[in-house]
C-alpha cells in the first residue's frame, strides 16, 4: 500500500475498548503519527469532540485536538452551512453541544444515540415534527456497538429506522457511512480519497462506507467485529489481527 498519504482511524473497537487501549495499539499510533497525516474519526454520539480529546489523552494517545473528527462535528457545520435549527433526540450529555439550534418549529429533527433518553414521548415529538414538515437527520445509523459488558447493544440506527417507516421520509446521513463525512475527514488532510487508507472494526460502516466513498479500507478483527461478517460480501482492501499490525503493514 505504498499510495497510502494519509490513514483515517476509528476509535472504539480499532484503538480501544471501553476505558482500556487495545495491546499494541497506543505504540502503533506513535509510529504511525511519524509518517501519516491521521483523523481520528467516531460516529459515537455520547462524547463531544473534546471529551473524546480527554479520553484519547488520558489512554496515553498523544495526538492533537484538530487530529479529531467526530460525527457531531459534521452534524454542526451541517446546520451552520444550512443556517438551520433543529429538534435534538441526544444524550444528554452533549445536549448542550446543540443549545444554540434549538427552536419550537425546527428545520430538522436530529437523531443521535441518545441512550436511555429515547423515551416515547421524546420520539413521538419527533416524529411530530417530521410530519410538519421537519426534516430528518440521523448523526449516524449504526445498528449495534460493543458495550462496556463485551456483548453488542442497540445504537441508534433501529430509531431512525423507525422515525423513516412512521413518517415515511428518510434520513440524511451525516457520519459514517456517509461519502460526505469520509470526503470532508479526507479534505482536513489536504488529500484525495484514494490516497487514504480508512481502519475500522465495522464493515458496514467504516469498511464499506470508505471504499463507495473512494478510499481504500482495511478491517480489523477487534472491537464489534465478528467472523461472519467476512460473508456479507464486502472485500477489505486488508484484513489485520488489530491495529497493532498496521505499521508493518503500510511499512510493506
Amino acid at each position: 500500500m505504498r499510495e497510502i498519504k494519509a490513514l483515517l482511524l476509528d476509535l472504539d473497537g480499532v484503538l480501544y475498548e471501553g476505558d482500556t487501549p487495545l495491546p499494541g495499539a497506543v505504540e502503533a499510533v506513535g509510529e504511525l503519527e511519524r509518517r501519516f497525516p491521521i483523523r481520528y474519526i467516531t460516529n459515537t454520539t455520547r462524547k463531544t469532540h473534546g471529551m473524546v480529546y480527554e479520553k484519547l489523552r488520558g489512554m496515553g494517545f498523544g495526538i492533537d485536538y484538530e487530529s479529531i473528527f467526530t460525527a457531531l462535528d459534521a452534524a454542526a457545520a451541517f446546520l451552520d452551512r444550512k443556517g438551520g435549527s433543529g429538534y435534538f433526540l441526544l444524550y444528554e450529555a452533549v445536549a448542550d453541544t446543540f443549545a444554540a439550534y434549538t427552536a419550537e418549529r425546527p428545520d430538522y429533527v436530529v437523531v443521535a444515540d441518545a441512550y436511555t433518553d429515547f423515551t416515547y414521548e421524546r420520539l413521538n415529538e419527533a416524529f411530530r415534527h417530521l410530519m410538519n414538515g421537519a426534516g430528518l437527520l440521523a448523526i449516524a445509523k449504526n445498528r449495534y456497538f460493543k458495550d462496556r459488558d463485551g456483548r453488542l447493544s442497540l445504537d441508534a440506527g433501529g430509531f431512525v429506522a423507525l422515525l423513516e417507516y412512521a413518517a415515511q421520509t428518510e434520513a440524511t446521513i451525516l457520519g459514517k457511512p456517509s461519502r460526505r463525512f469520509f470526503r470532508l475527514a479526507c479534505d482536513s488532510m489536504g488529500v484525495e480519497p484514494h490516497e487514504v487508507l480508512m481502519v475500522g472494526d465495522d464493515i458496514e460502516s467504516d469498511v464499506l462506507g470508505a471504499q463507495q466513498a473512494g478510499l481504500k479500507a482495511c478491517q480489523v478483527k477487534t472491537g464489534k467485529f465478528r467472523p461472519e461478517d467476512l460473508q456479507r460480501g464486502i472485500e477489505p482492501d486488508c484484513l489485520l489481527d488489530s491495529i497493532a499490525d498496521l505499521p508493518k503493514r503500510l511499512a510493506g
